[in-house]
């Protein structure tokens, strides 16, 4: 991901996957489900790392850190398709 707005679309379509409404996922996090709200919607110039950290985890997710150009190892893309 490239940008906040990228990262809060993100969040929003997983919180969705999830099937958990913002105004839970919000409250659990300790942020308004207004804040909550427009970070999904790429509303915001910034959004702490604490809330951003208190969101993921209410998601069940973490930050990781990936060098940009670099793909999976063969056998990460093997597990992802499925295969041997």
């Amino acid at each position: 991901m490239k940008s906040l707005q990228e990262l809060g679309e993100a969040v929003g379509t997983t919180r969705r996957e999830l099937g958990l409404k913002q105004k839970d996922v919000a409250a659990q996090a300790g942020i308004t489900a207004e804040t909550l709200l427009r970070f999904e919607r790429g509303q915001v110039s910034e959004f702490g790392a604490r809330k951003l950290l208190a969101v993921l985890a209410v998601l069940g997710m973490e930050v990781a850190f990936v060098k940009m150009g670099i793909s999976g190892s063969l056998d990460e893309l093997r597990r992802e398709r499925g295969g041997a």
